[in-house]
């Protein structure tokens, strides 16, 4: 039954490691602020900006600064989204005419993009031009996990201290990860692409001659027409692509995602999309590990989300190979398991992984239709981002989101052995677990509270395609999504209207600023104390015991909070589904 899937999830498992150690010790560098070796010419560039930013622009900040800094430029990106989608058909780069977008669909799309999310409520082909899709969406997921990057640095730096009043500084970091990690390794992802045959130009669409010319009847006039031409959309494709995937962003160039063959051509771009979605997240382990002087910390927090996603996208796959019971009554052959919304290309084990890589982090790519999915393998890309995105997780925030869950570990630990829990010699006090509390329940209730609101609502109610309790599942994803800045959706709930346009956006921002805020916070907290050395009561935070600890704090806190709201969509359609 796995034979298939075992040797893939092995050799993804291989590779993303002999990849993300050596990039994580890179990052470590990048992250020193200093010159980076093999690429000092970088440093001429760098130093542009921040002369362009003006004097004092590479100051260190308080935790305060660098977070009203951070909010500041996102904010300000938000709006600058927004702006060229609303003008876009006054613009350049269009080809095709689009028109301008609405407001509430601008503004659910300029905060998805700031934060990471990029749900779409659209069409991206037949929606947005050329410069939008070029400048402000593709620009949008270079500074957001730029952020996510920035932020991971910053608490890295809180642990590693002695006693600093000062976290780094928002606008070096956030240089320093656009030049020195996102865009190189964009730049090849993106020539590697092309070279698949992704495509990369500027140019309107291509009329294609079908080789089956249809024939169909316009239902009000009863004229009867062929069409022996389909029009093929084109644009920079493989350059959005590259940081889609690398910047777990999500947002696709075309509607269909990376199920469309200009986006994600066969089983090799498959899988190195796969590796590429989980690379930074993965080097950001090491990075964490180096920057606190203990490689063993980050291979601690590696192993505990390594072990939490091999569950998870083996339960994924399993429910993917079982027969659906509706088809198996039809007399069809289910044998195969269930390809409904699967592309043959990838098939189950490909598509299975790829929805819970996209899901674990905080991406939101797809491969295949989620809303095809089997009850309880729709449920798995579900919980993932329900725990928080934390499972290697967006570029930075998956990072960010465990150390918090690690915080929570030892506070746990020191309870039951009374004593002040420590991690990484700063010691954790109240202040602290106030700000991680906010970080892990700020999203449930943002999840929970959007869903109720949504089911009640007549609005809410109207975009439901399908009734019971895969409506409420469809919901329950979309708010999941949105809150947890992934991104992907089950797609059969009718989002782009504004009362869903508007709650995902508020969801989508105070899911992500909501939660950056507070983390930072425990960043200056933790610099500002001093960093004390073990000694014989210090409870070691690595080994296979605190892995333990830490997995099954994210499984308990993460999931409890949405246990009855499971039992209502997914875990109810599987019974119905299966019931005699």
């Amino acid at each position: 039954m796995f034979s298939d899937f075992l040797p893939l999830l092995a050799v993804f498992l291989i590779v993303l490691l002999v990849l993300g150690y050596p990039l994580g010790l890179f990052m470590a560098r990048v992250a020193d602020s200093a010159a980076v070796p093999g690429m000092r010419w970088m440093g001429k560039v760098e130093s542009l900006f921040y002369r362009a930013a003006g004097a004092g622009s590479t100051a260190a900040q308080s935790w305060k600064g660098y977070a009203l800094a951070l909010v500041a430029f996102n904010a300000v990106g938000a709006l600058a989204v927004y702006a060229i989608q609303r003008l876009q058909a006054w613009l350049p780069l269009n080809p095709e005419g689009m028109a301008n977008i609405s407001a509430d669909s601008s503004f659910n799309t300029a905060v998805s993009f700031t934060t990471n999310t990029n749900w779409q409520g659209y069409s991206g082909e037949q929606t947005m031009s050329i410069l939008t899709q070029m400048v402000a969406l593709a620009g949008q997921n270079f500074f957001s996990a730029a952020t996510g990057i920035a932020v991971a640095f910053a608490l890295i730096r809180g642990f590693a201290a002695r006693s600093s009043s000062a976290i780094g500084n928002f606008w070096v970091d956030l240089t320093r990860a656009t030049l020195y990690i996102l865009l190189p390794l964009s730049i090849v992802f993106a020539l590697f692409l092309a070279s698949q045959g992704v495509v990369q130009g500027f140019s309107a669409h291509v009329d294609a001659q079908v080789l089956d010319p249809a024939s169909y009847t316009l239902p009000d006039t009863k004229e009867s027409l062929s069409a022996a031409t389909q029009a093929i959309p084109m644009g920079p494709v493989a350059s959005q692509e590259a940081i889609k995937i690398l910047g777990t962003n999500g947002g696709g160039y075309f509607n269909a995602n990376s199920a469309h063959p200009f986006e994600n051509p066969n089983a090799l771009t498959n899988f190195l999309q796969m590796v590429a979605i989980f690379l930074i997240p993965v080097g950001l382990c090491f990075t964490f590990g180096r920057m606190v002087g203990d490689m063993r910390q980050g291979w601690t927090v590696l192993a505990a989300m390594t072990i939490l996603f091999v569950i998870a996208a083996t339960c994924a796959y399993s429910a993917e190979q079982a027969a659906h019971p509706a088809l198996s009554a039809l007399g069809i052959d289910g044998g195969a398991g269930n390809m409904e919304g699967k592309e043959t290309r990838f098939g189950i084990a490909a598509s299975s992984l790829f929805a819970a890589v996209t899901t674990a982090a905080s991406c939101g790519a797809v491969n295949a239709m989620h809303d095809s999915f089997m009850p309880l393998g729709g449920m798995v890309p579900m919980v993932l981002m329900q725990l928080g995105e934390v499972v290697f997780g967006g570029v930075g925030a998956g990072l960010y989101g465990m150390l918090v869950f690690a915080i929570l570990a030892v506070f746990i630990a020191g309870l039951m052995i009374g004593r002040t829990p420590e991690y990484l010699g700063k010691k954790i006090g109240a202040y602290e677990m106030k700000m991680a509390s906010v970080v892990i329940l700020i999203t449930p209730c943002l999840v929970l509270i959007g869903t109720a609101i949504a089911v009640v609502a007549g609005a809410g109610k109207a975009g439901i395609a399908n009734p019971g309790a895969h409506g409420f599942s469809e919901i329950l994803y979309a708010l999941s999504s949105a809150a947890n800045n992934n991104g992907s959706a089950f797609a059969g709930l009718s989002a782009n209207t504004p009362f869903y346009n508007t709650l995902l956006a508020v969801a989508m921002w105070f899911g992500r600023f909501g939660v950056i805020v507070p983390v930072l916070a425990i960043a200056g907290s933790l610099a500002a104390r001093q960093r004390l050395a073990a000694n014989a009561g210090t409870m070691p935070t690595h080994g296979p015991l605190f892995v333990g600890l830490l997995a099954g704090a994210v499984v308990l806190v993460g999931i409890l909070n949405y246990v009855p709201a499971l039992a209502l969509g997914p875990v109810v359609e599987h019974l119905q589904l299966f019931a005699k």
